[in-house]
């Protein structure tokens, strides 16, 4: 949902190199490097797997930005700790990776937009802070 709302816009393929859609645990390893050990030690759904996620992509792609989004979008899946709703999103540089995380209300699909729409606009003010240019 990231990438094609990215996409949506003409001349996108001069800024945006690709993304990687990695469900399981197994996928985060293998195609975005996120170390087994911080999967188990916090979670698919946390701060760390969002940065690591970032990092991941951001190397598997040779970009200057990664972002990443990780969450509970239910219907199920939450706990007393990571409700339906929690998004955590990631966003990585050459110099930091960052993350930040929402509880979002609705149904499935508004988390999941929402979740989309928060990490456009956290990317943006990350690359206004960081002097890239934004298109």
């Amino acid at each position: 949902m990231l990438g094609m709302n990215i996409t949506r816009v003409p001349g996108s393929s001069s800024y945006f190199k690709g993304g990687v859609l990695c469900y399981s645990n197994e996928a985060k390893m293998e195609l975005c490097g996120v170390p087994q050990d911080l999967l188990r030690k916090h979670g698919a759904v946390s701060a760390e797997a969002a940065e690591a996620l970032a990092r991941g992509v951001r190397g598997a792609l040779h970009s200057d930005i990664g972002v990443s989004i990780t969450g509970i979008a239910g219907p199920d899946g939450g706990s007393p700790e990571k409700p339906v709703g929690l998004a955590y999103i990631g966003i990585a540089d050459e110099n930091q990776s960052i993350s930040r995380h929402r509880i979002m209300p609705g149904d499935r699909e508004s988390v999941r937009e929402r979740s989309t729409y928060l990490a456009l606009a956290w990317l943006r003010r990350f690359l206004m802070r960081s002097g890239l240019p934004v298109k």
